[in-house]
């Protein structure tokens, strides 16, 4: 995954689209590493927002 802005929307299309790929069988060997590995900076991604989000609401809920 390139350094590139994306939403968490879309790191999470993303994702799902990999899947699929993946589970239908359409998925090439050859590409099957490099999806994987994106698929895991992206779900790395997904889950750095959320956390951020969670602490950005618990501070607000907070004040």
């Amino acid at each position: 995954m390139k350094k590139e802005k994306i939403t968490y929307e879309e790191a999470i299309q993303r994702i799902e689209e990999i899947t699929k790929k993946i589970e239908s069988g359409e998925m090439d060997i050859d590409s099957l590493a490099t999806s994987l590995k994106e698929a895991k900076e992206l779900v790395q991604f997904c889950k750095d927002k959320l956390t951020k989000v969670e602490s950005d609401v618990k501070k607000i809920l907070d004040e």
